[in-house]
């Protein structure tokens, strides 16, 4: 079990150095995708026809393979952090920007309504209003954003080092030490689990006014059905 927490010293980090630098290179990117993905979705609300060529430009950056993304970056950014993180965040406006659209329009005409009779302007109702309700699904495609993230910062392995784990995968094959592939793989798959479990109690934290989880209600439902049957026929003798 020690070998799994034991990184050779040429790759000039500890095991807890590298989970923070994987936890920065995935993070970072997201929280910028998310600041860029707002005012983009009041945009795409306000202007329904601006929705269409958004979606499709977010679309075709996330179909560009982040080597391409690389190459293009290296000459402004250099063999850093950087350069590996900037692709990210722009691949994660593809899962965010309809994820704020969406849970946008899902607000309901009448609470637009009273808010705009109050006297509540656009912008102000965006974040007052609007934004608060549409938690739910923003956190829901955050979730993905950050999951997909994780897992892509080993790409950066490929420039100078940069991948966080995915430098172990590097080393693994250069030192012929298969268990620095494992603990690469399991540790990248457990930071994306944790991580969602914690998104998860921040939108329950977010959003006391949610209904309980579908297997929560349905346990009460069957637990107020059960009790049903007994009060009628103690209510009949």
């Amino acid at each position: 079990m020690n070998g799994f927490f034991h990184i050779p010293s040429a790759i000039q980090n500890s095991y807890g150095s590298l989970i923070v630098l994987h936890l920065e290179e995935a993070l970072l990117p997201v929280l910028a995708g998310l600041l860029l993905a707002l005012p983009i979705g009041l945009l795409c609300v306000h202007y329904d026809w601006l929705y269409a060529p958004v979606l499709w430009t977010s679309t075709v950056l996330y179909a560009i393979p982040s080597i391409a993304f690389f190459v293009v970056l290296i000459d402004y950014t250099g063999l850093s952090r950087l350069t590996v993180m900037i692709p990210l965040c722009l691949y994660s406006l593809v899962v965010l920007v309809p994820a704020v659209v969406d849970g946008v329009r899902s607000v309901p005409e009448e609470t637009n309504a009273a808010a705009s009779a109050m006297g509540i302007g656009l912008v102000r109702r965006y974040f007052q209003v609007q934004l608060p309700i549409a938690v739910p699904a923003i956190m829901a495609g955050l979730r993905v954003a950050v999951a997909s993230s994780i897992s892509l910062v080993s790409v950066g392995a490929l420039i100078g080092n940069q991948g966080a784990f995915g430098n172990l995968l590097t080393y693994a094959q250069l030192y012929r030490l298969p268990r620095l592939a494992v603990t690469s793989v399991v540790t990248t798959a457990v930071l994306a689990i944790v991580i969602d479990a914690l998104l998860v109690l921040l939108r329950r934290v977010l959003t006391p006014w949610q209904p309980p989880s579908g297997r929560a209600a349905a346990g009460r439902s069957g637990a107020t059905s059960g009790d049903s049957p007994a009060r009628t026929a103690e209510g009949a003798s």
